[in-house]
């Protein structure tokens, strides 16, 4: 039998399209400074930390019940404890507490629905509905990860899989199906070097890697595969999370990536994690240099929890020597808690901020001239906020929203159709994005396994410019006339279809009006929805 309280303490996250371009600079020395940053965050954490005793965790645990497998990953994820292991329910890391409150963490703290000695399930439903008060003929929804259809109820995400347990030896599979495993596979450029179609092959694996643990300090977990990314705050499973659509910070930055990671705990505490991997939320690799990163989970108590990701890699094709730095640091704080209190029993906050730039090949963090040539900025600034309220024992209510700066557009999502042809021309160093979002959200929770949230959503551009010599576009966002065609289906003169359905749109030139003129996207600098949303999880 497993324990009461799991401890499903990290936050997943996320993925997204670049393909712009990098340049020269002197790699090593950055290198040394990232690593070095790294380096003397583990001494402040561990001055902090080490000095503090252990907290007895205050569940009923016993040696043998103790459950550290974590859906998304990070304690030490042994189910069976070997004889002779020191691992004890003091010694587990984080389970001092309940952080079941979190943003981006699952509220969880019942036993899994299916559970055996070597395999533990995890299943998720997640069904929408929204509705664009732009009301766009073809459906489409542009510029999100969660989202992919207007007015129209669809399965976004169904996830099976679990965890597998033997001894030490640990492994997690989840397959994923539903419209997520088109729209964030789309994102990663690096799929097209070379050959094999590492979208199809991957579309449908959310999660796929297995590792070991060891029963050092207080565990130590070394995976290969297909894992969760940390940035942003934000969880892959909407489950998991205050609000339904997120905000840029998490959106616009990644929901996975591809390599090896190697996670310590040296102190109940503390989480260091570090990761080879093959690029940005990308299954494949742009250049020769993998990716390298560091996150941090600190979390001194049961009401306050902070994280530093780091990240450094080239991951821009036909810019080989442009490196990209990107720093995603978030803090989760609960400032009021009385579960004795008959309508208001929680309230919390999560703040993220995030900051990077490339640099080399063309483009300088913030804009400068370079040997006569002035080189155009190319970074990423952005923030977002959210406060949750604990209304009853069954009504959740969250407000919240963000902003986004991203000269150079690196990591702005690709709209799709024939919109993304027009961003793709016009994207690259020189050219602008900025914008902001806001939300507000009520959850009605009937049981610990079922949410029904209901959202209000509005995201606006408030500046898109060209890169030099390009077309301007109008907008970003699909109004009314949508961004597949003038008739809103894939279909018509021009168009043709493969062994297997898909459809291959003819050049943008033959699109027509009714009435005989060309026939354009129709992109426009704001929209506001309504989500509603049903996830259910075993």
């Amino acid at each position: 039998m497993r324990c009461k309280y799991e401890a499903n303490i990290f936050l997943t996250k996320k993925f997204k399209h670049m393909r712009k371009r990098f340049f020269k600079t002197n790699c090593l020395n950055k290198k040394k400074i990232f690593v070095s940053l790294i380096f003397i965050s583990l001494l402040l954490l561990q001055k902090s930390s080490f000095a503090q005793p252990l907290t007895t965790n205050t569940h009923s645990f016993t040696a043998k019940n103790i459950s550290l497998n974590t859906r998304f990953d990070t304690t030490i994820d042994v189910d069976t404890i070997p004889a002779g292991s020191n691992v004890t329910t003091k010694s587990a890391p984080f389970a001092f507490g309940d952080f079941s409150w979190m943003n981006g963490q699952s509220r969880k703290t019942s036993p899994p629905a299916f559970d055996s000695k070597y395999f533990t399930g995890d299943v998720t439903f997640d069904f929408n509905y929204t509705g664009s008060f732009n009301h766009p003929i073809d459906n489409t929804v542009v510029g999100s990860t969660a989202l992919s259809r207007d007015n129209e109820l669809q399965l976004s995400f169904l996830g099976v899989g679990g965890d597998i347990h033997y001894g030490n030896v640990r492994g997690r599979i989840m397959m994923q199906f539903g419209t997520r495993s088109t729209v964030v596979p789309r994102n990663d450029g690096s799929s097209y070097k070379g050959q094999y179609d590492l979208q199809t092959i991957y579309r449908y694996i959310s999660e796929a890697y297995a590792g070991y643990h060891w029963d050092v300090w207080h565990g130590i977990n070394l995976d290969a595969g297909i894992f969760m990314s940390y940035i942003g705050l934000f969880s892959y499973n909407n489950f998991e999370n205050w609000g339904y659509q997120p905000s840029y910070t998490s959106d616009n930055t990644p929901w996975f990536f591809n390599g090896i990671r190697l996670q310590t705990f040296p102190s109940d505490k503390v989480k260091v994690e570090l990761w080879l991997v093959n690029g940005w939320q990308s299954y494949g690799m742009f250049n020769k240099q993998p990716g390298l990163g560091a996150s941090i989970y600190y979390r001194p108590s049961e009401s306050t929890g902070w994280v530093f990701n780091n990240y450094e890699g080239k991951d821009d094709e036909l810019a080989p020597n442009r490196m990209r730095l990107h720093l995603d640091y978030s803090f989760n704080k609960r400032y009021y808690n009385n579960p004795a209190a008959s309508f208001i029993k929680k309230a919390a906050f999560s703040l993220t901020t995030d900051f990077g730039f490339e640099n080399g090949d063309g483009v300088t963090p913030f804009g400068k001239t370079v040997n006569g040539v002035y080189a155009p900025a190319q970074n990423f600034i952005s923030g977002m906020f959210y406060n949750r309220i604990w209304l009853g024992k069954k009504w959740g209510w969250t407000i919240g929203g963000g902003y986004m700066h991203n000269p150079g557009q690196y990591l702005v999502l690709a709209p799709t159709g024939y919109a993304d042809t027009l961003f793709q021309q016009q994207t690259g160093p020189g050219s602008k994005f900025d914008a902001f979002d806001y939300s507000t959200s009520i959850d009605y929770m009937p049981s610990q396994n079922v949410t029904l949230k209901l959202e209000y959503v509005h995201r606006q551009i408030e500046d898109i410019d060209a890169a030099r010599g390009t077309q301007q576009l109008s907008g970003y966002f699909a109004g009314k006339g949508g961004v597949t065609s003038p008739t809103g289906f894939e279909a018509g003169p021009g168009w043709s279809y493969t062994s297997s359905g898909a459809a291959v749109p003819p050049p943008l030139s033959t699109q027509l009006t009714s009435s005989g003129t060309q026939w354009l996207p129709d992109l426009v600098k704001s929209e506001s929805r309504i989500i509603v949303a049903f996830l259910v999880r075993f």
